[in-house]
């Protein structure tokens, strides 16, 4: 989080919304030696107390979860964007990259197994209904045994939020025309996070044979 108060402006309901409407973050736990983190997609409840995801079961924070509950932070981060000092229009102006992002702490622990098909449910009924007029997915079109077996390589878990805190670092301290201007330039030239560089990326990974 970046530690200029300006950027620290947006209540505790937006952050928790602007997280919901991702639902993709980056989970971190403390290890015995080093940090444990999981790139995870999660659910989030309406009035934002509690956090659903699951983990595989050889995750090694959900190995660490087995002895109890951990303190977790879960930073769910983009869009983001390189800012070119040029593209203020005024001297004396320096680098930056612009960016959100939120992170939400909380009490992270594993649930029962029994829980887990319906938590797989819920989410895959989130993503596709997004994907809408496409015809859903869902699970009931997996062949018989085949789900069964699938889950038993991961473990459903969820964190009971204790703390919300968003950086939306968007040139607030710099005046209206000036932001205006880098933000103009940004649409048409900046760098980071969208759909257009994943499906590149994409493209041009190598399948498996």
């Amino acid at each position: 989080m970046h530690p200029n108060p300006v950027f620290h402006t947006q209540d505790a309901q937006t952050n928790l919304a602007w997280a919901r409407e991702r639902a993709f973050g980056v989970l971190a736990v403390s290890g015995a030696d080093e940090p444990f983190m999981a790139h995870i997609p999660f659910l989030l409840d309406d009035d934002g107390q509690m956090l659903w995801l699951h983990l595989l079961r050889s995750n090694p924070i959900a190995r660490a979860l087995r002895n109890g509950p951990l303190a977790a932070r879960l930073a769910v981060s983009g869009p983001d964007s390189y800012v070119s000092p040029d593209w203020y229009d005024v001297p004396d102006q320096v680098p930056t990259w612009n960016y959100v992002a939120v992170h939400l702490t909380g009490d992270l622990e594993l649930i029962g197994q029994d829980q887990l098909h319906a938590l797989l449910d819920r989410q895959s009924a989130l993503f596709e209904e997004r994907l809408l007029p496409k015809t859903p997915w869902t699970t009931g079109k997996m062949s018989d045994g085949v789900m069964e077996r699938m889950m038993r390589a991961i473990v459903p878990c969820r964190m009971r939020l204790s703390g919300v805190d968003g950086t939306w670092k968007l040139n607030q301290n710099k005046p209206d025309a000036v932001r205006t201007r880098a933000a103009d330039h940004v649409e048409a030239f900046g760098q980071g996070t969208d759909l257009a560089v994943l499906a590149a990326l994409m493209r041009a990974a190598n399948g498996q044979d």
